[in-house]
């Protein structure tokens, strides 16, 4: 888990620092270098793609995109499936029941054709990525809350409280909400790479991020074109690619085993 946590932390760092680090900006074209090989001597670590513009910086700024793109999304979800989940157990009867028939429709929904009704009314937008992967990650938050929620809602603390005389909102986000903290943690870090494999699926298909910006996603897609006269293009980024999400599978199951001896303690 620390190696995966420390992986994750260069990447982050990296793609933060990374484009100041490289000479060439990451839009800068060069037609006298275009698709070179990757070399130390030239100052274009990862080599440059079809327009000659420096693969490294463009990594990296692909790196910063994905991520964002993930950690905002799993914020999203993280706030609205806690909240859905923990009211919805907390109340129970019919309005647990009109609460989750309503989670039910919405993943009946297809949700590539979802992103491309969004496309099409808002045009190609950046910030409809969010939107889109948040609309969709919420539901299984949701519905781990509401199962942790139902069992807590019947334990001591939570009976004493309604005793006391403390408001159903009150009794929801300060006696519930803390106490399923731990399985939100372990499912956020194992929501932020279904995330990733999302928004990567939605640029390889050109419904992403779009250009001038880049994400891990898109030049997996650009590499895929050119695969056979410049390799690099596609196994760098499909590289950094895997290794973040294994680093964040792997990182999720050390912290389930971590909240796992907790209890058992």
């Amino acid at each position: 888990m620390k190696v995966s946590a420390g992986i994750l932390l260069f990447f982050l760092v990296f793609a933060i620092v990374g484009p100041w680090l490289s000479p060439p900006e990451y839009l800068r074209t060069n037609f006298d270098l275009l698709l070179q090989a990757p070399t130390f001597s030239g100052g274009h670590f990862f080599g440059t793609d079809e327009l000659g513009r420096d693969l490294f910086a463009r990594t990296m700024l692909g790196i910063r995109t994905t991520l964002l793109v993930a950690m905002v999304a799993s914020l999203v979800s993280l706030v609205i499936g806690v909240s859905y989940g923990a009211v919805a157990g907390y109340c129970g009867g019919r309005i647990d029941a009109i609460m989750m028939r309503f989670v039910d429709t919405l993943y009946a929904l297809p949700f590539i054709f979802f992103v491309i009704l969004l496309m099409v009314a808002f045009e190609r937008n950046f910030l409809l990525i969010f939107v889109a992967i948040g609309a969709i990650n919420w539901l299984d938050m949701a519905r781990i809350v509401r199962g942790q929620t139902l069992s807590l809602r019947e334990r001591e603390f939570v009976d004493a409280a309604r005793l006391m005389g403390v408001s159903t909102p009150r009794i929801i986000f300060r006696h519930i909400a803390p106490n399923v903290l731990g399985i939100v943690v372990v499912y956020v870090t194992l929501t932020i790479p279904q995330a990733i494999l999302v928004e990567s699926f939605l640029s390889y298909l050109g419904l992403g991020v779009q250009e001038p910006h880049t994400s891990l996603g898109a030049l997996v897609d650009a590499g895929v074109n050119q695969m056979e006269g410049a390799s690099w293009m596609l196994l760098i980024p499909a590289t950094v690619l895997a290794l973040i999400l294994m680093c964040f599978n792997f990182l999720g199951d050390g912290l389930r085993d971590f909240f796992d001896a907790r209890r058992a303690t």
